[in-house]
């Protein structure tokens, strides 16, 4: 509820009334309701309130700011004092009309009329009788309005209800003005010494507290008196229920208020008693990490951060549980290299020395890093690129991001991503949790003590993901240039810049990355070595290491260039270098000890003397089988190890022409096979093959070494070209092999993986290598100690692979087909 205490000035100071009849207005009253009535005119000029609602008998100041209601009050002022107080339908409507209006309002009595130094005027009214509009005379330059006089409609005088209804109101009003402090207590006084039921109704509905209007313009409605105040002592107890809810939200805090006020006093009286006896350390740890920061470059919002922060522990008890990790957000925070950045070496010839040092070949990636360092050299500063070395296991991605951390003169961190399949390994975890710490990535930057390092994300295609979030998507942010100088840790709270961190990450097949992802990253192919290259790395690298981690001197043990070839050929079958270096590793253990035992040791080994150290050959060559039978075509595989040869093989035998594929294939390489067929069947003509043919014989088609899966188109042109000559007892030519995809209409379409191919059909001893026109670009990439003794043949359609690779000649024995 609300109380008005209105003061006229210019009033006589002795008048304890408002007189009822101003000037000629004629007011009578109802002797038996104590009720004032005034003689209604058919026709008013109507005032529009915008958030009030006038009740008869109560006097209302009103402050007129329209242009139109200022006229008005003025002219109205001036003749009768009286126009109709209606309230508007929505307070945001500034030239309000009659259809904006409610119909019914209450006939109004001018009692004063105040300028006011704004230019605004307050006009102080008495509401005096209901009215319902009817129609509109005028809406120019105020609406008139033709009225009709509303009767209340009062029960009797003796309605035991109403007067338990009034009684039930009066207390309602009270029991408000009881929960609200702020409101005026002589308001209790008033309202307990109305007598008339029917003013009291209109003097506490005025003043009752509500969010709208439209509550008090529905009991302004009501007709009937004992409805009415049903209606008011709803909204009274309404109001009750309101009120007590804020009482109890605000005895709630003040305790809660009081409570804090107390456990920081005791807390000071504690931390006095901590520093009489002594154990005051917890104290002298903050005061050092506050000195700390002076010396801290972060952000103006980390700084402030940090002092929040500081202030909550200080007025916390150091044995509540949540001290421990408050100071460790605290340690965290001044632990981190906030804008302490390393000086990059930019001795571009120094850079490409320690490069060549560490790692034979790899020419393409050390190109990328040297053209960094120059752009950096030239401009002064750069954002750091996303380099993504993918390529077989054991070719030295890994070892190629140390090392170009040490070309930079960067400190090196690595976090390994194969299984990471939680979120928060990235971006940290809430510091509210038990346990909670910072995400991987700012917790190496917090280990490398400088906010430039370089840090190597391996095996970023091994990232899982389940429930609890998917680390790939979380490294969206981390690995974008143009949002990660405002990473967001969990933990942190607060934004990073990763913009001079130069990220490095490695994968073996970029096909398992998650396509936004690989997106953002520069990819780097590092393929695999050649067995030249495998010798000179393991000369130069991998047998000095094993030397030095096994204590043998270098004069014990020698291997020459024929020994470690033999080694690399016969006993690791892959790209990289990792096996073949515990084989190396092996040899020297077994030197190694036959020196601790004082044993006759022979310092440079032969290709005989590998045998029983290392066993016998584990794998064989893969060597060309020869083409003495029909349906046998070598193909050229790629796999996550590098490169493979196989061999497809055909058979035929009579039946009902069914195709049996074999050999542990995959759908795609199914497919290949199905489409190899069905081109045969359509241009039987081309190779002098009879259509029904293929109805009267099986074709068994098969690739060995069935434990290994195999899938991918490139088989295609081998596939078929092992079928035409199949059926046609044709041999294959010499020393050929070959890899491309088929069409039903007969094209070649390019492959990928062609480095590695190549290098294992050098492996076999092949001379000849069939690919897909669309593939030379991939061949005039490739260096030439590559490709050195190789010939390639490129075509456009199977015939031209068919023309190239039968020779017309017949095998011994062939096969009768008819």
């Amino acid at each position: 509820m609300k109380m008005n205490n209105i003061v006229f000035d210019s009033m006589d100071e002795n008048m304890d009334y408002i007189p009822i009849v101003v000037d000629n207005v004629e007011v009578d009253a109802d002797e038996d309701t104590d009720d004032k009535k005034i003689q209604t005119p058919d026709l008013l000029p109507l005032l529009a309130l915008r958030n009030a609602v006038l009740f008869s008998g109560t006097v209302i100041p009103i402050t007129v700011g329209r242009d139109k209601s200022i006229a008005l009050i003025r002219e109205v002022y001036n003749t009768t004092k009286l126009l109709g107080a209606v309230t508007q339908r929505d307070i945001k409507t500034d030239n309000p009309g009659i259809n904006d209006l409610h119909s019914v309002g209450t006939v109004a009595l001018i009692l004063k009329v105040i300028e006011m130094p704004d230019g605004s005027v307050t006009a102080i009214l008495q509401g005096m009788q209901r009215f319902e509009i009817t129609g509109v005379m005028q809406e120019e330059p105020y609406i008139v309005a033709r009225i009709k006089e509303r009767e209340d409609l009062r029960p009797a005088i003796n309605d035991k209800d109403y007067n338990v209804i009034i009684d039930s109101v009066r207390d309602a009003a009270l029991h408000v003005l009881k929960l609200s402090p702020h409101l005026p207590q002589e308001a209790a006084f008033a309202i307990k010494n109305i007598d008339s039921r029917d003013f009291l109704i209109s003097f506490i509905a005025w003043n009752l507290e509500l969010d709208n209007a439209a509550d008090k313009q529905q009991l302004l409605e009501i007709d009937f008196l004992k409805d009415r105040a049903l209606k008011l002592l709803e909204l009274l107890n309404r109001q009750v229920d309101i009120l007590k809810i804020k009482n109890d939200i605000q005895q709630k805090v003040h305790t809660e208020l009081n409570q804090q006020q107390r456990e920081y006093y005791l807390n000071s009286q504690l931390k006095t008693i901590q520093d009489e006896l002594g154990i005051g350390s917890m104290r002298t740890d903050l005061k050092e990490l506050e000195e700390r920061t002076k010396k801290k470059k972060w952000p103006k919002e980390v700084g402030e951060l940090f002092k929040k922060e500081l202030q909550k522990i200080e007025r916390m008890n150091p044995h509540y549980g949540d001290y421990p990790m408050q100071f460790n957000y605290l340690q965290c925070l001044v632990d981190l290299p906030w804008g302490s950045c390393s000086k990059d070496n930019l001795n571009l010839k120094n850079a490409q020395k320690i490069l060549d040092e560490d790692h034979f070949g790899l020419e393409k990636v050390k190109e990328r890093i040297l053209e960094h360092l120059a752009i950096i050299k030239l401009k002064g500063d750069l954002k750091s690129p996303i380099l993504c070395l993918y390529g077989p296991p054991g070719v030295g991605k890994t070892s190629l991001g140390k090392s170009i951390a040490r070309s930079l003169g960067r400190a090196v961190g690595r976090i390994s991503l194969g299984g990471l399949h939680d979120e928060a390994e990235i971006r940290g975890h809430r510091k509210t949790y038990i346990g909670a710490m910072p995400g991987r990535i700012i917790q190496t930057i917090k280990k490398c003590k400088t906010s430039n390092p370089v840090i190597i994300l391996d095996e970023i295609d091994k990232v899982g993901h389940d429930f609890r979030g998917d680390p790939a998507a979380a490294l969206l942010e981390v690995l974008d240039p143009e949002q990660n100088h405002t990473f967001h840790d969990n933990y942190l709270d607060v934004d990073y810049d990763l913009s001079k961190v130069l990220f490095l990450t490695t994968a073996n097949s970029i096909a398992n990355i998650h396509p936004a992802l690989r997106d953002r990253m520069e990819m780097l192919e590092v393929s695999g070595y050649l067995i030249e290259e495998k010798i000179e790395i393991a000369k130069r690298y991998l047998l000095p290491k094993q030397l030095e981690v096994h204590g043998v001197k270098p004069s014990k043990l020698k291997l020459p260039d024929e020994v470690l070839e033999n080694i690399a050929e016969h006993y690791t079958r892959e790209s990289g270098v990792r096996g073949l270096e515990k084989q190396l590793a092996k040899i020297v253990r077994y030197t190694g000890k036959k020196i601790a035992f004082d044993e006759k040791v022979k310092p440079t080994l032969t290709v005989k003397d590998i045998p029983p150290i290392l066993g016998a050959p584990k794998f064989l060559k893969e060597m060309y089988q020869g083409n003495d039978f029909a349906g046998v075509v070598t193909g050229l595989a790629w796999t996550e190890m590098g490169g493979e040869i196989l061999f497809v093989e055909t058979s035929l035998s009579r039946g009902k022409g069914t195709l049996t594929l074999t050999g542990n294939l995959g759908d795609v390489m199914k497919e290949s096979a199905s489409i190899a067929l069905e081109y045969i069947k359509s241009h039987a003509g081309q190779w002098g093959l009879k259509p029904e043919l293929f109805a009267r014989w099986n074709v068994h088609l098969h690739v060995p070494e069935g434990a290994i899966p195999k899938d991918g188109p490139s088989a295609g042109i081998t596939m078929a070209t092992a079928l035409v000559s199949a059926f046609t007892q044709c041999k294959v030519r010499k020393n050929v092999a070959m890899t491309g995809e088929i069409t039903l209409r007969g094209k070649v379409l390019p492959v990928g993986g062609i480095k590695e191919k190549i290098l294992a059909a050098k492996r076999a001893g092949i001379k000849n290598i069939v690919l897909s026109r669309e593939n030379e670009k991939d061949i005039n990439e490739i260096k030439p100690i590559y490709i050195k003794g190789l010939s390639f043949h490129y075509v456009d359609t199977i015939s031209d692979v068919l023309d190239y690779a039968l020779t017309g000649e017949k095998v011994k024995k062939p096969l009768k087909i008819a």
